[in-house]
């Protein structure tokens, strides 16, 4: 939106953050898995995959210092649960950021069973990659290697950064629910 007035809505800084929890209910893991988070005080609102144009990311503590409770928060979280005894559950947040400033970037949510931090990390990084690859014209094999990709992402100059913030666990015993989530959080 054109003008002041829906700019007062394009967050200016991010911050990633992650947390695990586990209790027998299922939503109680939730509250356990975003208190870890240190994210459980605000009202999380999830938006869709936009990293905006000459946002800065900002370290965790000083984004949680920014935040108040019972605020609205918006947030690109990824969110994985489990009952099962020993599953392995991921929840990932991708990142990838233009060169060009003015232009806006992409996160990416991905959650997975059976793949462990670096895998589920890496597979979001890829897909947020991928997505600002196709909107900013960089030409790439989609079924390539991760680090083919990454490699002509770097070559083209025009993707700067990619980054992801993963959490993964492994269910616990007798039905109780484990869960895992990760989120870039939006500071207006």
């Amino acid at each position: 939106m054109p003008g002041s007035e829906g700019q007062r809505f394009v967050p200016r800084e991010v911050f990633l953050t992650r947390g695990v929890g586990s209790h027998r209910e299922r939503l109680a893991s939730f509250e356990e898995a975003i208190r870890d988070a240190q994210i459980a005080a605000c009202n999380l609102v999830p938006v869709s995959s936009i990293f905006p144009p000459g946002a800065k990311i900002i370290g965790r503590t000083r984004g949680l210092n920014k935040l108040y409770p019972g605020q609205v928060v918006f947030c690109v979280m990824s969110r994985n649960d489990t009952n099962e005894y020993r599953r392995l559950v991921a929840a990932s947040v991708g990142l990838a950021l233009p060169r060009d400033k003015s232009m806006y970037g992409y996160l990416s949510e991905h959650h997975s069973f059976g793949q462990n931090e670096h895998e589920a990390g890496d597979y979001a990084e890829d897909l947020a990659a991928s997505m600002l690859a196709t909107t900013i014209g960089v030409d790439f094999d989609p079924s390539a290697a991760w680090d083919e990709k990454k490699e002509i992402y770097r070559i083209s100059g025009k993707i700067v950064r990619t980054h992801s913030i993963t959490q993964s666990a492994i269910g616990h015993r007798n039905g109780v629910w484990t869960t895992v989530v990760a989120a870039a959080i939006f500071i207006l």
